[in-house]
């Protein structure tokens, strides 16, 4: 049998950032609110998730933990892009959602925690970066995350419910971004790639789009609209 190598083995590792965001979460809340989806042992990149549960707010947030440990290859041509260099994503889901007790990929709701697994680790396996306003599928053809959800990629996106206070990690003279996360329908994400971020965005502010994930999100893009393309409407 052929020896695994890890690929990032030869990558400087930041494994001090997963403290830094255990120290900054506790600034903000209670450790009781507070328990961690543990990554099974990996031989690649490790990365836990967290789950929040305010007591005073109507939703809690999921919120990864190891994407940050790498650097990313910010594209020179981004503006700043040494502020871009670390990332973690967040989700806000309701209050509703309920998890098992470990992450296994194969429990009720679990392709929720999956997104945000896949998007953190996507930048490092195809040494590239991602920031806001770029969109991760979650297949090459749009295959949806799980049979009982539409939801085929998602959009990284700025938070409008917390402050650069919680959505920025300064120390050491590094930055690390926690980026918020919107599941995307298929059509969606077409849409996306054809017109561009802005466009998208004015289709979710008109619909007055929430920060909170819903499951039942009515789609951005109606049908009709496609139906036009082909008969000139």
């Amino acid at each position: 049998m052929a020896e695994y190598i890890n690929p990032f083995s030869n990558r400087k590792q930041y494994h001090e950032h997963t403290e830094w965001i255990d120290d900054h979460l506790s600034k903000f809340y209670d450790n009781n609110s507070i328990s961690v989806f543990h990554e099974i042992p990996t031989l690649d990149l490790h990365l836990d998730v967290y789950l929040i549960k305010p007591e005073n707010s109507s939703f809690n947030i999921l919120l990864t933990s190891g994407m940050s440990t790498l650097k990313m290859n910010v594209s020179e041509q981004a503006e700043n892009p040494k502020e871009l260099e670390f990332a973690e994503l967040m989700m806000l889901i309701p209050k509703s959602i309920e998890f098992g007790e470990i992450y296994s990929g194969e429990n009720k709701n679990d392709w929720i925690i999956s997104i945000l697994k896949r998007t953190a680790k996507f930048p490092h396996f195809y040494d590239t970066w991602i920031g806001i306003g770029h969109t991760i599928q979650a297949e090459e053809d749009l295959t949806p995350y799980a049979s009982d959800t539409q939801f085929a990629g998602a959009l990284i996106l700025p938070s409008v419910t917390f402050g650069k206070d919680f959505t920025e990690i300064h120390k050491n003279g590094r930055k690390i971004n926690i980026y918020n996360i919107l599941p995307l329908y298929k059509n969606e994400i077409e849409f996306k790639i054809e017109n561009g971020y802005s466009k998208l965005l004015d289709l979710l502010i008109k619909a007055n789009g929430k920060e909170v994930l819903d499951l039942n999100r009515k789609n951005l893009i109606p049908k009709k609209r496609f139906w036009n393309r082909f008969i000139g409407g």
